[in-house]
């Protein structure tokens, strides 16, 4: 009888888990398909566009960072050849060369992300660790030196253009209007990222995360881990050049900056933030990268400098990314115990917005004095005329960071004391539970 009550109780976790799942993937899609809905500006809609190629992008980032756990310096390359190939392949649509639909182009990225993953993947997976992260920049520097070297394929500075709007229409739709394009990046990316999740659910996506845990042991058992992570890059790169199809459809340019570091640096910055070791990490990284890159490079000139204090703050207290703070405070959630920590997390919030207020006073007078000051000493900030040349000015900005900086100490001091007390009630409870016959 206990079996079968186990047995039962089982199939019951699993009916729930099962559901679950399905009422996810129903959300992420209504999602995609309600947001161009809710947002229809063009602005809008070109940055629901650049989402979804950048999910597609940080998933696949992520398949050797997160999964796999290695490090890649230089991945922007496979995105960036994919989308070189398919842009040639538009122009030859539209010179009426090739017999193709359009929609159909990013997996033509796609499958020659796959072919140099596999030609160059084959020399980087050899080395893991530092190596192979060495590796990588090495190569994604050799992809962005050609691409300078070969201006009748690469374009030059100029690179290469296209028109998306190429062969018969089919039922109707061209793919001029942005809002046709956004619905099949939209496509592209749910599928993608289904398929992305369904590999961490196959073998050897269990294996990849096997060689990121323990390669020795993986090797004793007789797996070559070399030959794992051969087959991860070569799954990354395929949906890599996916995401650079997209983007060579969205753009209708390719230049010699997709292949560049910096866009690399990007995509490992961004899936960082958004969270690498949850699967939907990647996700949030990816909406704040085109934010970041859209919005916040038009509100400030020093958003690098924002976002390089973003990062160094993630790193020293949440290391799991977003996904992490999300994951956790869900946790509490479920034990009812999220409202507990209401009031701390509203003092860390206004002690923050001290912190930016004068942080942000200090370095906005600082670029406005050096790249502004033929506009004259005074500007805005939050809402406020200060005078760049001021000293007083500068004294107030310093002494309402250090005022916000002593309360953010405080409000976190507290805050991790309220923490570490749900947490203790929560074991309790948990202990609790499966104490019960």
């Amino acid at each position: 009888m206990d079996e079968i009550a186990e047995d039962w109780r089982a199939k019951r976790r699993f009916a729930r888990r099962n559901r679950g799942r399905w009422t996810v993937w129903g959300l992420y899609a209504l999602v995609l398909l309600v947001a161009p809905q809710l947002f229809t500006s063009s602005l809008a809609l070109t940055m629901l566009s650049q989402m979804g190629i950048a999910i597609i992008a940080c998933l696949a980032f992520n398949i050797l960072l997160g999964q796999g756990g290695m490090l890649s310096f230089g991945h922007a390359a496979y995105s960036g050849l994919g989308s070189f190939f398919a842009i040639h392949t538009l122009n030859l649509i539209s010179a009426g060369q090739l017999a193709l639909p359009v929609s159909l182009v990013p997996l033509v990225g796609g499958l020659f992300g796959l072919l140099f993953a596999a030609l160059l993947g084959y020399v980087t997976t050899q080395k893991a660790g530092t190596t192979f992260a060495m590796i990588t920049l090495g190569v994604g520097e050799l992809v962005w030196a050609m691409s300078l070297m070969f201006p009748g394929f690469f374009g030059g500075e100029g690179g290469i253009s296209g028109n998306r709007v190429a062969g018969a229409p089919l039922l109707g739709i061209t793919f001029g209007p942005q809002i046709q394009l956004y619905h099949l990046i939209a496509l592209y990316t749910f599928v993608c990222t289904a398929l992305m999740f369904a590999l961490t659910r196959t073998p050897l996506g269990r294996m990849l995360n096997a060689v990121r845990d323990n390669p020795e042991r993986v090797a004793f058992i007789g797996y070559s881990t070399q030959h794992v992570r051969y087959l991860a890059f070569m799954a990354s790169g395929l949906f890599m050049g996916i995401s650079g199809g997209l983007a060579a459809l969205n753009f209708e340019i390719v230049t010699a900056e997709v292949v560049g570091a910096a866009r690399s640096g990007a995509y490992l910055l961004f899936t960082f933030l958004g969270g690498a070791v949850f699967f939907f990490g990647p996700i949030i990284g990816a909406v704040l990268m085109v934010l970041a890159l859209v919005l916040l490079s038009e509100w400030t000139q020093a958003w690098l400098l924002y976002l390089g204090l973003v990062f160094v703050f993630m790193v020293l207290y949440a290391p799991g990314g977003v996904a992490s703070l999300v994951m956790m405070n869900l946790r509490l959630a479920s034990f009812g115990k999220l409202h507990q920590l209401a009031v701390s997390y509203l003092a860390l919030g206004l002690a923050a917005w001290v912190v930016l207020a004068g942080a942000g006073a200090l370095v906005e007078m600082t670029y406005h004095l050096q790249l502004n000051a033929a506009l004259g000493p005074r500007m805005r900030f939050m809402g406020l005329s200060l005078d760049a040349q001021a000293l007083d000015t500068w004294i107030f900005a310093a002494v309402v960071l250090a005022v916000g900086l002593g309360l953010f100490r405080l409000a976190r001091r507290a805050f991790v004391g309220r923490w570490n007390a749900v947490q203790h009630e929560i074991e309790q409870e948990t202990g609790a539970r499966g104490a019960r016959p």
